[in-house]
């Protein structure tokens, strides 16, 4: 199943005006593609939003949800807004950036891979990934794969890709507001695995006790 044609369209909508507001920032659409690593963060950009058409990721509140949470979401969205705006823009001015192309290729890598790891959960949970903090119709745990290392790869996921895209622009303002969006995140992961501990109970906590957070043996 694929997005509903509101979220797909949302979804478009939204991914192409970030990027458009990033060019924008940069100084414009000649400015930005002249700068061959961010050529490859655009492409890629619009090759994870193409991606997304085809998952199943929803804002369906399901049988069960902890509405505690939502104000997660402007926050995160708020933040976003800032990464879509702020990195490029300082990169253009040379405000409290550093490094050099070698840097923005590292980011490049990251951003990709965090890109991946973000969307590939997505796909994996199908309908069972929301945007709230629920229990969906029919919701079982995936303790296998990818989740039998860690508990929340597609947040690592949102990180990783958001550093990728801060030091393709070189940016020390990119970095702070990554480093503010694992606020939220922990926040996020924190309602959903007390959800879910009251979902499946045992099963649950002995999932937790052989898996780590976002970073094997650490977190």
């Amino acid at each position: 199943m694929q997005l509903t044609p509101k979220f797909a369209a949302f979804t478009i909508v939204s991914s192409l005006a970030y990027l458009g507001v990033s060019i924008l920032a940069r100084g414009g659409i000649a400015v930005f593609f002249a700068q061959p690593a961010l050529l490859v963060v655009a492409i890629a950009f619009l090759i994870m939003a193409g991606a997304a058409l085809f998952t199943s990721a929803n804002l369906s509140s399901g049988e069960r949800e902890d509405r505690g949470n939502r104000w997660i979401i402007p926050v995160i969205g708020l933040i976003g807004l800032l990464q879509a705006y702020l990195p490029p823009y300082s990169d253009r001015i040379e405000f409290w950036t550093f490094g050099a192309d070698t840097l923005r290729w590292i980011g490049v890598v990251l951003f990709i891979v965090g890109g991946a790891l973000r969307l590939w959960p997505v796909f994996i949970l199908g309908r069972r990934f929301s945007g709230l903090v629920a229990i969906q119709s029919g919701h079982r745990l995936v303790t296998e794969g990818l989740y039998g290392v860690i508990r929340h790869p597609s947040y690592l996921g949102l990180l990783v890709n958001s550093l990728g895209w801060s030091l393709a622009f070189r940016s020390g303002l990119g970095l702070l507001l990554t480093a503010l969006t694992i606020l939220p995140l922990i926040a996020r992961i924190r309602a959903e695995e007390a959800l879910l501990q009251t979902q499946f109970g045992a099963e649950y906590d002995a999932y937790r006790a052989r898996t780590s957070r976002l970073i094997p043996g650490i977190y």
